[in-house]
């Protein structure tokens, strides 16, 4: 008998070791901690029977909130217990909102992801560890260009997925190249055609003595849209392989620097950001033939009065263009993180990927909506999609590290003032590669 009672007993504290350890079955907890801090997925992620309520914020312009919502809606009809709050903002007042949020204990439940800022928040454990629900669904991660992944894994898994990719293409007015006489941008064009032909779409529309029309205009205070590209296609790196290290002074890089200070002050082909600043945007209100940028605009160029379309961005000694990408992610301290990972994967799989597509905003991550109708044949402006798909054969990705902000605020804030003609390349870079390597330091302790 003392055997039975025995086994009995052992049985009894299995099962309540076993109940006390299973997967949850509301999601309720918050899930707090440092990096390797997880929630467990319940169920695969599926959504729950209660009913939830979960927020979602995005940066972005109002009109982004109608199609944002058409999304939510879809997968709340597939989902009728799970109720999800979309917010737009704009991009300073998104960041600002989610640092407080974060700080205060309630972020969204999803929200949006600049690539080189992921590790950042990552690394801060704030961001709900998406790998396990992956491995309870052997989610599949093929179909996904591979540029669009590097930034978000790391050695603990993906705290993010991407929503899209944004290769950097030339756009330019078809309208001032026709009057001009000078042919349209294409991939033949180097920095010397740039130079070269942009002094003939450089003009005194005006005749007051001031020039009103330049080639080009690029925003300098970030790598992305143009010097970082640049720097890669003339043999130069903006940093060492680990990251710890700014290159930014080495001669490639410096002949970089020199190119676009002579586009500015020697052949004027390219405004100040000082003049540049009383347009506007230069190319959207017709005063620059030429802006390389990334998919993202497509959206607000649409409505301009003026014919345009993309070229490849001309060609140093190799070709090489910058890619980045949007993604989405979770909050650790979502109080719902299996319902919260439910309504990420509806935002970067098929479903969602195939109406954000419709906004213009960039590439899909998903190849196979990419190279699809929804993609190349949508309904914002029949220009060269393709060439986007195209620019990824040589994209590299713009780099993802610890102390991302800081380090791009003290090169954008730093370097503004070579821009405007009053400081030297050589002095200022030598103050703030220095600066620059302690901030990479500290970001690796």
């Amino acid at each position: 008998m003392k055997k039975w009672f025995l086994l009995i007993a052992v049985l009894l504290i299995s099962i309540l070791v076993l109940s006390a350890c299973g997967p949850s079955t509301g999601g309720e907890e918050a899930v707090s901690g440092g990096d390797a801090a997880t929630a467990e997925p319940s169920g695969g992620g599926e959504a729950q029977a209660e009913a939830v309520e979960l927020t979602f914020s995005v940066w972005g312009d109002p009109e982004e909130l109608a199609i944002l919502q058409e999304i939510a809606d879809a997968f709340q009809a597939e989902n009728p217990n799970i109720t999800v709050t979309v917010t737009v903002s704009d991009w300073d007042t998104y960041w600002d909102k989610l640092q407080t949020t974060l700080a205060a204990g309630n972020p969204p439940d999803v929200f949006s992801m600049d690539a080189p800022l992921y590790l950042d928040y990552q690394s801060r454990g704030v961001l709900l560890n998406l790998q396990p629900y992956m491995d309870a669904e052997s989610f599949d991660l093929s179909d996904y260009y591979e540029v669009s992944l590097q930034c978000y894994q790391t050695e603990d898994g993906y705290y993010g997925l991407p929503r899209d990719v944004q290769p950097i293409v030339m756009y330019y007015n078809k309208d001032m190249f026709d009057a001009a006489g000078v042919a349209y941008p294409d991939e033949t064009w180097t920095w010397e055609t740039l130079v070269e032909e942009g002094q003939k779409l450089t003009l005194d529309t005006d005749g007051d003595g001031i020039t009103d029309q330049y080639a080009l205009w690029a925003d300098l205070w970030d790598m992305e849209l143009y010097w970082g590209a640049a720097v890669w296609q003339n043999g130069g790196e903006i940093l060492g392989e680990d990251f710890s290290k700014t290159l930014l002074g080495e001669p490639a890089a410096m002949e970089t620097w020199q190119y676009i200070y002579d586009m500015i002050f020697t052949s004027g082909i390219m405004p100040t950001p000082s003049t540049a600043e009383q347009f506007g945007d230069p190319f959207e209100s017709g005063n620059a033939a030429m802006t390389p940028a990334g998919h993202w605009v497509v959206p607000y160029y649409s409505g301009v009065d003026f014919d345009w379309d993309v070229a490849p961005l001309p060609m140093g000694k190799e070709r090489v263009s910058m890619v980045n990408s949007v993604g989405f992610v979770a909050a650790n301290a979502s109080k719902h993180p299996d319902e919260a990972w439910a309504f990420l994967k509806y935002l970067v799989g098929e479903p969602g990927q195939s109406r954000v597509t419709s906004l213009g905003l960039g590439v899909p991550a998903l190849k196979s909506i990419a190279n699809s109708d929804a993609y190349l044949n949508q309904p914002t402006k029949a220009i060269n999609h393709e060439l986007f798909l195209q620019t990824m054969d040589y994209a590299r990705v713009k780099p993802c590290f610890r102390g991302y902000e800081e380090w791009a605020t003290l090169f954008g804030d730093g370097m503004y003032s070579i821009w405007l003609g009053e400081a030297g390349l050589e002095e200022t870079m030598n103050d703030l590669v220095p600066q620059a390597d302690a901030i990479l330091a500290e970001a690796q302790q």
